[in-house]
């Protein structure tokens, strides 16, 4: 399973890309607002940093007008992604820029027929929320789950993207039912880093070899 760290923060994404386990970026209006850096000039940074893709969001909400962004948006960089809502509109836009060769994340997927229309109009990926589903009583997992099986019964090519990770147990089901991707906050990398056993084993080696040096 990929990882793609969803974050907008250059020095998280530095940091984690470091350690060579980041395949991709993704970023949303929301992150980027938070960094208060000129939007295009952060996509572009994100790609300088790492080779996978960064998927960068559109903010209009007609076809004509996303269709636009996208164009734009694409020649960023040869890595960039297009993120486009599921909404009519989002579907009229994807059916074009796809047809243009322009990669796509469509974004806020809910259930499988969606992901399955947004795969029909082209997408590239497809980002079914499992945490927001989770918020509303549902199993979001199990959404992800679902979408995986039924790619891979009718051979479609789009990439699945659990999105809305909110926990070590979401990247656990993530990585058990096939998701092609997850991304992964910063604060979930660290969590995954961690183990209480991994570090008591380090302390009783190195107190160890310090005893051992001591006798010597």
């Amino acid at each position: 399973m990929k990882i793609f760290l969803d974050s907008a923060n250059i020095e998280d994404i530095k940091k984690y890309a470091s350690w060579g386990i980041v395949d991709g970026v993704t970023t949303n209006p929301s992150l980027v607002a938070k960094e208060n850096v000129d939007f295009k000039t952060r996509v572009q940074e994100i790609c300088n940093v790492v080779d996978g893709p960064v998927s960068a969001e559109v903010v209009s909400i007609t076809a004509d007008e996303m269709i636009a962004e996208a164009r734009n948006i694409a020649t960023w960089a040869p890595n960039v992604v297009v993120k486009i809502p599921f909404i009519e509109e989002g579907l009229k836009a994807l059916k074009v820029i796809s047809a243009e060769k322009i990669m796509t994340n469509v974004t806020l997927i809910f259930s499988p027929a969606q992901a399955m229309l947004a795969a029909k109009a082209g997408a590239t990926f497809v980002s079914p929320f499992a945490g927001r589903l989770d918020d509303i009583g549902e199993d979001g997992m199990e959404v992800v789950a679902e979408i995986v099986n039924i790619f891979q019964i009718y051979g479609i090519k789009t990439k699945v993207l659990a999105a809305s990770i909110r926990s070590n147990q979401h990247i656990l089901q993530a990585m058990r039912v096939g998701s092609d991707v997850a991304t992964i906050p910063p604060k979930l990398l660290d969590k995954m880093i961690a183990h209480p056993l991994t570090d008591k084993g380090l302390a009783a080696f190195l107190k160890d070899w310090e005893g051992m040096k001591a006798n010597t």
